[in-house]
Formats: structure tokens, sequence, C-alpha cells
């Protein structure tokens, strides 16, 4: 599936009854609760000896891509922009990849 195939397929299942700006407010509230969600099972894996549960993870990743995808669309983004816009900043602040130097 292409980033443009999941846009589609993701904006069929925003709430028609929200406007634009509730659709926004709705997708970035979801992106942070979504984050958390992600974030406790990661938290409660390394912290508290429970196995890691790939399914759940990729589930709650999947939930925080809708919502990331949402809120992009509600603010005229599309996911290659954000995608490629994140892409430029990183090579920037790493010219040669990751390195732990003061850059």
């Amino acid at each position: 599936m292409t980033l443009p195939e999941y846009e589609l397929a993701a904006a069929r299942t925003i709430n028609p009854a929200l406007t634009t700006r509730d659709q926004l407010l709705d997708a970035t509230a979801g992106l942070a609760e979504e984050a958390g969600e992600a974030l406790g099972l990661v938290r409660k894996h390394l912290l508290q000896g429970r196995p890691l549960e790939p399914a759940r993870l990729s589930e709650e990743l999947g939930d925080a891509l809708w919502c990331l995808t949402i809120a992009a669309r509600c603010a005229g983004l599309t996911l290659e922009q954000v995608a490629q816009g994140n892409v430029s900043k990183l090579r920037a602040r790493h010219p040669s990849g990751f390195g732990t130097a003061a850059q």
C-alpha cells in the first residue's frame, strides 16, 4: 500500500458530522492518546518485564498513523509532504547519519 492509498482509505472513516476544525482537534488529540498507549505497552515491556506484544503495538501505531494522516489532511498536507519535510530536516541535522557529537 502506498501513502496516497492509505490516505484515501483513512479518509473514508473521518466523522463527517465534524467541521474541519473539529476533525483537526480530534486527530491531534487522538495522536497524543495513541502515542501514550504505545508508550504504555513499551514501558510495561521494558520496565515491568511483560512480554512485548507486537500485534497490540502495531494496532496502536496504526491508530497513531490514522490520526497523523487526518491531522495532515486537515492542514492541507499529504503524508508524502510530511515525510519529505522530515527527511529534509533529518538530513540537515545529521548530514552523515546519526552521531552523538554535537552538531
